[in-house]
């Protein structure tokens, strides 16, 4: 892979202005290749295998400053499915494209376009990345720097780069400064986000205690970095302490929610902090006062998109500035489950709403 420049790249990226949902059609002008081009699209909340429907349109000819992306790989996450589902905070206008972010090629400039090249990869984020193709101004897209030819499991890695490894990275490092030696106890273990915060503490010398609620996890999480892992359970606070020898344990990380919050915040230390950034149970959180009072237990919520409202640029720049360069080196990965079309869209919600998985659900509509 060649030398880069990652602080050039983040330069790029924080000045861009997202809007990569547009519509296909426009004038009736086709440019070169299939001028059908399919789309995902809901026009009401509900299940999404049942919302969920793909359309096909005719590929526009592009107007001046604009380019053409045809999208490589896009991950299903938990919240895009609660957004379809009508279950988010936010809600989408509809009729609506759903997809987070993702990784494209660009396949066609216009006139006045220079920073970006026909060939060039580049991040998709702002929504609308469940599709073939994406056309919107050049501005719109993350430009990454010259790879040379990346493998198709690069793509997928770069596929997630915005969401979870970044959330992961500010819940471990925002809350609390933990040091070398430390450790932390962290519900979902093996989720995307669980992964990349036992990567992440690994190589920061922090000590993880990883909590899952199946068995048969435990091989892929120690390989990753994981010092002990450890089934849910109404004892788990007992299991976490004995595993641990009893040393303090001052950051709980959840995505579950119900009692195993509270099994979680059962296992800290006196002034420690719990983050929730979860329901994964659709349970809510029970916790009683008495380990608020006499534990001094601090909770407090994550939402990537609230941080990246009130971050600063310098703030952002030093987060997605550590990430990019561990993904691009193969020091940060995530698992991947399976692989859809963007026609396979039922198949692929379901198969990612299905307890089981060891690894993300991707769309990969153009595969290299």
């Amino acid at each position: 892979m060649k030398n880069i420049s990652i602080v050039s790249v983040l330069a790029l990226m924080l000045g861009i202005t997202p809007c990569i949902a547009e519509e296909y059609s426009s004038n009736g002008a086709s440019p070169k290749g299939d001028s059908s081009l399919k789309y995902v699209e809901f026009s009401e909340m509900g299940n999404p295998a049942k919302v969920l429907q793909v359309k096909a349109d005719t590929a526009r000819a592009l107007e001046n400053g604009e380019v053409r992306v045809k999208v490589l790989a896009a991950p299903i996450h938990p919240s895009n499915l609660l957004q379809i589902s009508g279950l988010y905070a936010t809600a989408p206008e509809l009729p609506s494209i759903p997809g987070s972010e993702g990784v494209g090629q660009v396949i066609e400039t216009s006139a006045g376009v220079t920073r970006l090249v026909v060939g060039q990869q580049v991040l998709l984020v702002g929504g609308g990345t469940w599709r073939d193709q994406i056309i919107a101004p050049a501005v719109s897209f993350i430009p990454l720097p010259d790879l040379g030819t990346l493998s198709s499991g690069m793509i997928e890695q770069l596929s997630m780069t915005a969401v979870n490894p970044l959330s992961a990275l500010l819940m471990l490092t925002s809350f609390v400064d933990l040091k070398k030696g430390e450790w932390l106890v962290h519900s979902a273990a093996n989720s995307a986000v669980g992964g990349y915060i036992i990567q992440l503490a690994k190589q920061r010398g922090i000590r993880t205690v990883n909590v899952v609620r199946r068995e048969g996890l435990a091989e892929d999480l120690m390989l990753k970095g994981g010092d002990v892992v450890l089934i849910d359970g109404p004892d788990l606070a007992a299991q976490i302490a004995s595993a641990t020898d009893n040393a303090p344990i001052a950051l709980g990380i959840d995505a579950v929610g119900g009692k195993t919050f509270t099994r979680l915040a059962q296992s800290l230390n006196n002034g420690s902090t719990m983050v929730s950034y979860g329901v994964m149970s659709g349970k809510p959180v029970t916790l009683n006062p008495a380990m608020l009072i006499f534990n001094d237990i601090r909770v407090r919520g994550f939402w990537l998109s609230k941080w990246f409202e009130t971050a600063t640029m310098a703030e952002q720049q030093a987060a997605l500035g550590q990430i990019i360069p561990l993904i691009l080196s193969g020091a940060l990965s995530a698992n991947v489950d399976s692989r859809f079309t963007v026609s396979e869209i039922k198949q692929a919600v379901e198969r990612a709403a299905q307890s089981g998985r060891n690894g993300k659900v991707l769309i990969v509509p153009n595969p290299l």
